[in-house]
């Protein structure tokens, strides 16, 4: 018997309008100075940007040696997932360019292709001057010959341009220009590490977006003002994305607050309005869900984070309610790295579409052979023999800690009918289902009168069906994903027995 297991009406996961932004405290506001007095979506011009965060050294007056001192003082780590430091990223870049001596350039990552971070498009959208002005005093150092902003929200895109536009008649003292590139929204979007091939085939040294802005605020504030706030070997504050689903609308409610690094987990919940739920994802999909015991006591700092079992990453929180199925949640999670991988890498596509079927089997009722599979995939995940690279290891590691936080869940679907909740979207998605007119979300069914185990919907979709020992197919239960519809329209075609078909939830 299958659980309860279906979704209310669909809804569009993609980043809609910007969200909304808080501090933690008064002397918190760094990075959002001045973005608390207006709407989140309206872009702080030239003009505000230098009353909110005052002016930059004069051309000429900070180096490449002041960067490195500084960067190194207050122990910046790039923002992103990666958290790598950011002086030696620095250095490592100039030694190696200074070898082959081409032109280099400086880029600037704000495509956040991790769903529950928005804290890039809120900087860019709000205050993208100061996300320059760290860029801009870095490629002055390096002497590189261009800025490149890579940014995947055409309203962040828009504003980033509408503050180059504002630089022009002084950008020739600041020296590079400033290109702005569109890139999708997708959970792979660009590369990671020291030095990259960015545009035209420059080397290129590339950081997060919140990593410009830190070092701009750092340079004006200095390092020991720019400590004073913070933990001793985690100086500053930093942007955290929390997630929370509102019961009342069905819509995911995003808050961008920055924070003392250090700051108590339950304090940034709490000044979101919302508590830590049934548990806390914190990390994206390459993170791991904290339960609330856990989450009561985390700190959030990267060691803290890590101490507590996850992973600091981009600053992500997402709070899963106690009325949603929190398996469910994870199924219709993974479905979406696993599927984005599958024209990139066969291998990592293959293991992450495994791991993820296996428990949709478990909460879909599979019993004692669907969970015998997902033990299987575990201890290769834990064993480290599983991933050929970070992202395998990062999404694997995300299904593994629902299945050990969420013990209780997983005895109700195996040994009964479930847990008897639905799955009603609190994770956010890059692609929301396939919505048909009548506005509900579409899955597969199958007419079991007809089918003959063919096999070939699986070869088509195997993120959506898999074959099972017998021959024939066990289809998710949840609900087809707009990036995956093509293909489950071609899977539907090609079956000769007629007997799949995709039906409304």
């Amino acid at each position: 018997m299958r659980p309860l297991f279906a979704q209310r009406r669909a809804r569009t996961d993609a980043p809609g309008p910007a969200p909304a932004v808080l501090s933690l405290s008064p002397n918190a506001a760094r990075l959002t100075a001045g973005m608390r007095q207006r709407r989140a979506q309206e872009r702080l011009d030239h003009r505000a940007h230098l009353a909110a965060h005052g002016p930059l050294p004069v051309p000429g007056e900070f180096g490449l040696r002041d960067l490195l001192v500084l960067t190194e003082r207050i122990a910046l780590r790039d923002r992103g997932a990666a958290g790598f430091p950011f002086h030696r990223e620095v250095r490592a870049f100039r030694n190696s360019t200074r070898r082959s001596g081409p032109p280099t350039a400086v880029m600037v990552d704000a495509t956040e292709g991790e769903p529950s971070c928005r804290k890039d498009e809120l900087l860019l959208r709000g205050a993208p001057h100061l996300v320059l002005d760290g860029a801009l005093l870095t490629a002055a150092a390096l002497d590189a010959r261009q800025v490149v902003v890579q940014v995947s929200h055409p309203s962040a895109a828009a504003a980033v341009q509408a503050a180059v536009a504002e630089r022009k008649p002084w950008r020739r003292s600041r020296g590079a220009p400033v290109r702005v590139v569109r890139q999708p929204e997708r959970f792979f979007t660009g590369e990671r590490g020291a030095t990259v091939r960015g545009l035209d085939g420059l080397p290129t040294l590339l950081a997060n977006a919140e990593t410009w802005a830190q070092l701009a605020v750092a340079v004006r504030t200095g390092a020991e003002r720019f400590a004073a706030i913070g933990e001793r070997d985690e100086p500053g504050t930093f942007l955290a994305t929390v997630t929370a689903y509102a019961p009342d609308d069905g819509r995911l409610a995003q808050t961008v607050v920055e924070a003392p690094l250090g700051a108590p987990l339950p304090a940034l919940l709490e000044r979101c309005g919302t508590d830590a739920g049934q548990a806390v994802l914190v990390g994206g999909y390459h993170g791991a869900f904290l339960g609330r015991q856990a989450a009561a006591t985390a700190v959030m700092t990267r060691r803290g984070i890590e101490a507590a079992g996850a992973t600091f990453a981009a600053g992500s929180v997402v709070r899963i309610p106690e009325e949603t199925c929190p398996l469910g949640e994870t199924v219709r999670a993974a479905h979406g790295p696993a599927a984005e991988m599958a024209a990139r890498c066969r291998p990592c596509f293959r293991k992450l579409s495994a791991i993820t079927a296996a428990l949709d089997d478990v909460v879909c009722g599979g019993g004692s052979p669907a969970m015998e599979r997902l033990r299987e995939y575990m201890a290769a995940v834990g064993s480290r023999r599983w991933g050929d690279c970070s992202h395998q290891d990062g999404a694997a590691r995300f299904v593994v800690s629902a299945v050990s936080t969420f013990a209780d869940d997983l005895t109700a679907h195996l040994l009964g009918p479930g847990c008897g909740r639905p799955v009603l979207g609190a994770l956010p998605l890059l692609t929301a289902p396939e919505v048909t007119a009548a506005g509900t979300a579409d899955r597969f069914a199958v007419d079991w009168t007809l089918c003959d185990g063919h096999a070939l919907c699986a070869d088509v979709v195997p993120e959506l069906i898999r074959m099972e020992q017998d021959g024939f197919p066990v289809l998710s239960a949840t609900a087809i994903p707009a990036a995956l519809a093509a293909r489950a329209r071609i899977a539907v075609r090609r079956c000769p027995a007629l007997a799949l078909r995709v039906e409304a939830m």
